[in-house]
């Protein structure tokens, strides 16, 4: 397995700040295309269909709006066993949760769970039809690019 980062954004930009990990994700990718031994992949709503991609990287960082009962826009990053909590604690941590957690478990039954892993969770304020996210969660967005670029150094050899 290469030392390389896969950097997922999950969420449906379809359901207002649902897709908040997608537009973060998107934004990485267009301001840092050649990011070295960086994957930026728009992972939407999920499908089994991304555990090769788990499954071929070192390092994994997922991009979500999560319940993290704080205020909207609120921006946290969970690593390795804290994000494994943050996932089973709450049947609601996530609107995806139920699938991360089916990939994390394969890939961990499989022995190809990237050991460097976390979990930057951005705290919706609403998830109804709209294209646009809140105010509070388009604010969140750059500092959760930030917070993702903070990661890739430091898990840079």
């Amino acid at each position: 397995m290469l030392n390389k980062t896969l950097v997922l954004g999950i969420g449906n930009p379809l359901m207002q700040d649902d897709g908040v990990g997608v537009y973060v994700v998107q934004r990485l990718k267009a301001d840092f295309p050649d990011y070295p031994h960086v994957e930026f992949i728009d992972g939407g709503t999920l499908s089994f269909s991304l555990i090769g991609e788990i499954e071929a990287v070192s390092n994994l960082i997922v991009i979500d709006a999560a319940q993290l009962d704080a205020e909207p826009g609120t921006v946290k990053t969970f690593h390795g066993e804290d994000m494994d909590r943050l996932l089973g604690r709450q049947k609601n941590s996530s609107v995806h949760d139920i699938t991360l957690i089916d990939l994390m478990s394969i890939a961990l039954l499989t022995d190809r769970l990237p050991v460097k892993r976390a979990l930057i969770g951005i705290q919706p304020g609403i998830i109804d039809w709209c294209t646009e996210p809140t105010s509070a969660v388009k604010q969140a967005i750059p500092k959760a690019c930030h917070l993702t670029l903070e990661l890739l150094e430091q898990w840079r050899i």
